[in-house]
């Protein structure tokens, strides 16, 4: 798994471990993390798709609602709705080319999610994108 990969991977795994519990730990975040990453970067990495995913969800949740045409996101799988907040904070809020971001949100979806969540992510992510170009 590519680097940069991986510390998306576990930042899914905490976005979702909170969206099921709702409880969030910066404490625990980090000790979860540095057990899972070795090198300093990539932890840096992954924390700030983790935080700045957690920062901005109420943002990021509305425009998902509004790129997932008849779907809400609590209707979503908790796996497709976490990769999707995550794709969706770096195509705003970072310099990762939109398309990279797309092709990692639908790499995680196929890792994580149900045999149709690829397509679902890659088909929100797109109207996310559509809508944020204009």
């Amino acid at each position: 798994m590519a680097r940069r990969s991986r510390a998306r991977d576990v930042a899914m795994q905490v976005l979702f471990q909170e969206d099921l519990s709702s409880r969030a730990v910066p404490l625990e975040d980090e000790a979860f993390v540095r057990r899972r990453i070795r090198e300093e970067e990539l932890r840096a990495f992954c924390l700030s798709l983790i935080w700045g995913t957690r920062k901005n969800r109420i943002e990021l949740d509305e425009l998902l609602d509004n790129a997932a045409e008849n779907w809400s996101l609590m209707r979503m799988a908790a796996t497709d709705r976490n990769v999707l907040r995550i794709g969706a904070f770096e195509i705003l809020h970072t310099e990762t080319p939109d398309r990279v971001v797309i092709n990692e949100a639908v790499e995680l979806a196929k890792r994580y999610g149900a045999v149709h969540s690829p397509q679902f992510v890659n088909g929100i992510l797109d109207r996310l994108l559509e809508k944020h170009d204009k």
